[in-house]
């Protein structure tokens, strides 16, 4: 007899750099505190594409994936839950959205010492941003590949 599929949910979050400053979204949900951009992964998408759209859907800052810092698994009695943290880079100079929209209420650009000045969704981000200031491991994006792709040397 087969066995039942597991449900699986999976998202993508994004912790954007840019010299000694990080990129904040402010939720227009959860209570409207402040946040790494990310969401679900869409069918037919992958991590990093799901990465670089949601940052731009909720900060209109475009951005490049330039490593891994986590993959996440958190399996329930109902299903599972997969999330994976890049860490990106802006491609250029345009600046986070201030209008609010479907996707956010705004986007900044704060350094650690003015995270205090920010409610924050959870402690993660603080811990997120200081693990990335101060040097901590990140991994090529090249980890996360699609199934039955050769291994390459």
């Amino acid at each position: 007899m087969p066995r039942e599929p597991i449900p699986t949910w999976c998202f993508a979050l994004t912790v954007v750099r840019k010299g000694d400053r990080f990129l904040l979204v402010q939720e227009s949900k959860y209570g409207q505190p402040w946040y790494l951009p990310g969401g679900r992964v869409e069918a037919g998408e992958s991590f990093a594409e799901a990465a670089v759209r949601e940052t731009r859907e909720e900060s209109g800052v475009p951005v490049r994936v330039t490593g891994v810092i986590r993959v996440e698994y958190s399996p329930s009695p109902a299903g599972a839950r997969m999330r994976v943290i890049f860490l990106a880079e802006p491609i250029d100079d345009t600046p986070p959205k201030s209008e609010p929209d479907d996707e956010s209420l705004g986007a900044t650009w704060v350094a650690l010492d003015e995270l205090p000045n920010y409610t924050l969704r959870g402690a993660e981000v603080a811990e997120l941003f200081a693990f990335v200031a101060a040097g901590g491991p990140v991994y090529p994006v090249e980890l996360l590949q699609p199934e039955g792709r050769p291994y390459a040397r």
